[in-house]
């Protein structure tokens, strides 16, 4: 066995014992141990984590600790550029395109109004969740920590809240998405890119006090669902508070 010294930073804290969050603290291991083990071991998922520092130093995954070794493990940074440091993985998870499991529904239609692309899908399995984020390049969003545990998965984040609505904000905060907020771009039912179409074009399809109050419609054309523009931004605005504007 071995025992090094470990330290969690910010929202990290939250998978830990409460006697070992935002301290540090030290953990007996297997000699061969590598970083992500231990990491995980601890009940952190690794795609939960951006950086690992042993001793002052990036490290791999890989990483095989040792005896006395001070341990640092940081979850994304996205207001900082620390593609020279990085060797976890390739890249930064800063590409705001998500695969949301079964369970995140509600989640995955209140980012699509927010303009964000999320697949999701009531039969899709895990290997299907998987499979979309390696070839599309896509975030796993849940809140199956085993799924996050995954050897093949890099880039997944876990969801804490329980309500929709409180998982949209949990998101738009943790991953600084208010920059990238795009109303009206995106369909909620199939997640397709909306189209401007002219008023006259879906008269007859829209209620007529909708008709009387806006001017602005938009198309999805894979499902023909019509979107108009109104009152449903603003409060999704007031929703999200500041991270609205």
């Amino acid at each position: 066995m071995v025992t090094a010294r470990f330290r969690f930073y910010e929202e990290l804290n939250d998978f830990l014992a409460p006697e070992r969050r935002k301290r540090e603290f030290d953990y007996r291991c297997a000699r061969a141990a590598t970083v992500k083990n231990a990491i995980e071991a601890l009940g952190v998922p690794h795609t939960e984590v951006e950086l690992v520092l042993v001793n002052g130093e990036s490290v791999e995954f890989s990483h095989i600790l040792r005896e006395g070794d001070r341990v640092a493990v940081y979850p994304r940074f996205e207001t900082f550029d620390i593609r020279t440091l990085l060797r976890v993985r390739p890249k930064p998870l800063r590409e705001p395109r998500f695969v949301a499991d079964t369970h995140l529904g509600g989640l995955a239609r209140l980012l699509r109004t927010l303009g964000f692309d999320t697949v999701y899908g009531n039969g899709l399995s895990d290997e299907d969740i998987i499979s979309i984020a390696l070839g599309e390049g896509r975030v796993i969003l849940t809140r199956d920590k085993a799924l996050l545990k995954r050897r093949e998965v890099t880039h997944g984040c876990f969801v804490h809240a329980v309500k929709p609505r409180e998982q949209m904000r949990e998101l738009v905060e943790r991953l600084q998405l208010a920059s990238g907020l795009r109303p009206y771009s995106r369909c909620v039912h199939c997640n397709a890119v909306l189209k401007p179409v002219a008023k006259a074009a879906v008269l007859e399809r829209i209620p007529a006090s909708v008709a009387r109050l806006y001017d602005e419609f938009l198309l999805c054309p894979p499902c023909d669902q019509v979107y108009w523009v109104g009152d449903h931004w603003r409060e999704m605005r007031a929703l999200l508070g500041d991270g609205g504007h």
